[in-house]
């Protein structure tokens, strides 16, 4: 039967819910403000009830307080953070993006169009008056402004590309922090929950610490019970964090950090591409793997802005295999059409890797033989494995795959142009004559980058020797001949010599600069450059723009959601601090009218 003190053990147990359903309220006020707070509640059931062998069966025995639990849905967190993903990837776009665009931007002073504008007028006057040096004087500066907006058009996207280098590595220190704090609070939330409780205050840090990295990279997570030997559950939770597809990060309180190695001079994908650029491993040695399609977040944006090549890279098909203890010589057919031009061509010119049937090797040159072919000189001593026979007709690639449009495609398409443009100048004033009827040079030439001097004629035009010809004029080096910037008068204006003063090559000139069937970038004349790249820039930001817009409204909607679920309402805190109050205030009068009646039981009946 229920002892006499029965009833004092049911009103303590109110007391002690109603305690502490008053101090989980406090705390949930105490953090209506707090970013990461879940909302808590005190979860209570019917004590099991006592068998009392009475008419009535069995007596109530009060209330259990079971658990302090948090209020958290998960199907909100994750909808939270691919949006997050997604929000991260187009956030670093958008900026990005834009600040290419301004570059890019004519403001009318010094643009590529008032640039390409005023060597048209220039022509003509020359054309007005083509016995005055100064004329030509006049035409040859405008021509070294445009180099000049090459040179220094080139340098802004080197440095945006550094920047963007020096964000990855951001990113990756980062995310190498917060996996080392989310396995560190995996191990003190098991500490916790192995003795029953829940760890709401750590779980809220560690999904804080989630949500972060969620817009740095894609997320996966997946959280399981962990059982004892007896097949028990022990309170404990398992709890693995994937990154970038299916590459574990953190698996309970064990961790993965990624490392970034700078590439060297002679490790370089592209020949625009900056000294340094940051390749990621694990701490393991193996690659994290930059291009994996899986991956998402601030991390990709990045990567793709950095390397985007709108999907232009070195394919092809092993063809023959020279060995030599030292060296190999590769003849790689390709199929590609952007592979079939050097005006178009991005190899490193300081030799770089290369991956042939999937193993990495590592060439020196390489030389362009023409109708897609192209041979390659491997380092035997620098690659794990020499280059020997048995590779031919597998497959042969220089960096990867990447569509996007980033800035080694836009510097791709200044070289482009810039060469084409230049070889198509050139050749109409090489055709030419002096007014002191001398074989005329070119005006453009590329500086050397090692030592000082310029690219000659033949250099630039001889194709038999390596196959690059124009290929080592880039928007970095791009200049006016020394001949000409210091004497006008060596421009090869006319077209037949001993005869009068006339201008027949700069005729030609103006009619290559508008006329497509003479002249052509992308379906455009000469001074369509701009038109096109802008285009595609400015296509790229108001994209970039639109999606950021699109996740940040959803962003908004879902944490809304999610702040419905788990964040703390001030006035329903309000409601539930009275009733609690109200719970406590009636337990404890419930404990004083059992004292009265335990004082008049023991001290006046002499029980």
């Amino acid at each position: 039967m229920a002892s006499t003190f029965f009833g004092l053990s049911i009103a303590s147990s109110g007391l002690r819910a109603a305690n502490a359903a008053l101090n989980t309220t406090g705390n949930n006020i105490s953090n209506a403000s707090t970013d990461g707070y879940s909302r808590q509640t005190v979860t209570t059931e019917a004590a099991d009830a006592l068998r009392v062998f009475a008419s009535y069966g069995c007596a109530g025995a009060g209330v259990e307080t079971i658990a302090i639990e948090r209020i958290r849905d998960s199907f909100y967190d994750n909808k939270y953070r691919q949006n997050e993903t997604k929000l991260g990837e187009y956030d670093v776009k958008a900026y990005y993006t834009r600040m290419i665009e301004d570059y890019l931007t004519d403001d009318n002073t010094t643009g590529f169009t008032t640039i390409f504008n005023q060597i048209s007028a220039a022509l003509e006057e020359v054309v007005k008056n083509s016995g005055s040096a100064s004329t030509k004087r006049e035409f040859i500066s405008t021509v070294q402004s445009m180099t000049d907006y090459f040179n220094t058009m080139y340098g802004n996207l080197q440095n945006l590309q550094s920047d963007v280098n020096d964000e990855i590595k951001m990113r990756v220190d980062k995310i190498n922090s917060i996996a080392q704090d989310v396995a560190t609070l995996n191990k003190q939330i098991n500490i916790i929950e192995i003795t029953g409780t829940t760890a709401n205050e750590l779980r809220d840090k560690r999904d804080v610490l989630l949500d972060e990295l969620s817009a740095i990279v894609d997320i996966t997570i997946e959280e399981t019970p962990l059982y004892d030997q007896l097949g028990n559950p022990s309170g404990a939770n398992r709890l693995i964090v994937r990154i970038a597809g299916t590459q574990t990060l953190v698996d309970a309180s064990d961790y993965n950090q990624l490392a970034c190695v700078a590439r060297q001079s002679n490790e370089k994908v592209n020949q625009t591409d900056i000294d340094g650029l940051y390749d990621i491993y694990w701490d393991n040695g193996t690659e994290f793997g930059l291009y994996n399609a899986s991956m998402g977040g601030e991390l990709k944006g990045l990567i793709q802005l950095r390397d985007g090549n709108n999907g232009e890279y070195f394919n092809g098909t092993i063809e023959e295999l020279h060995y030599n203890v030292d060296t190999t010589k590769v003849v790689i057919s390709t199929t590609a059409d952007y592979l079939d031009s050097m005006s178009k061509c991005k190899l490193s010119d300081t030799g770089g890797k290369i991956v042939l049937g999937s193993q990495v090797y590592y060439y020196t040159d390489w030389t362009y033989l023409g109708d897609g072919k192209y041979t390659f000189t491997v380092d035997n001593t620098k690659s794990d494995e020499a280059l020997i026979n048995g590779k031919v007709g597998l497959e042969a690639t220089i960096g990867a795959e990447v569509k996007y449009q980033g800035v080694p495609y836009y510097m791709a398409q200044m070289n482009e142009w810039l060469r084409d443009f230049s070889k198509a100048l050139n050749d109409i004033f090489t055709e030419g004559y002096t007014e002191n009827d001398e074989d005329a040079g070119i005006l453009l030439t590329a500086n050397y980058k090692v030592s000082s001097g310029q690219y000659s004629e033949a250099e630039l035009n001889d194709s038999r020797r390596n196959g690059k010809g124009y290929y080592y004029m880039t928007a970095e080096n791009v200049s006016i001949t020394t001949q000409l910037d210091k004497d006008p008068t060596k421009l090869g204006t006319k077209s037949e010599p001993e005869g009068l003063e006339e201008c027949e090559q700069i005729k030609k000139v103006i009619s290559m600069m508008s006329d497509t069937s003479q002249f052509s970038f992308r379906g455009r004349s000469a001074g369509g450059f701009l038109e096109c790249v802008l285009s595609d820039i400015a296509l790229n930001a108001k994209n970039a723009d639109t999606f950021y817009d699109t996740y940040l409204s959803l962003e908004t909607s879902i944490e809304n959601q999610r702040i419905s679920i788990s964040g703390v309402d001030e006035d329903e805190e309000a409601i539930s601090l009275v009733r609690y109050q109200n719970s406590y205030t009636l337990a404890s009068k419930m404990i004083q009218v059992l004292t009265e009646v335990y004082d008049r039981l023991i001290l006046q009946t002499g029980v």
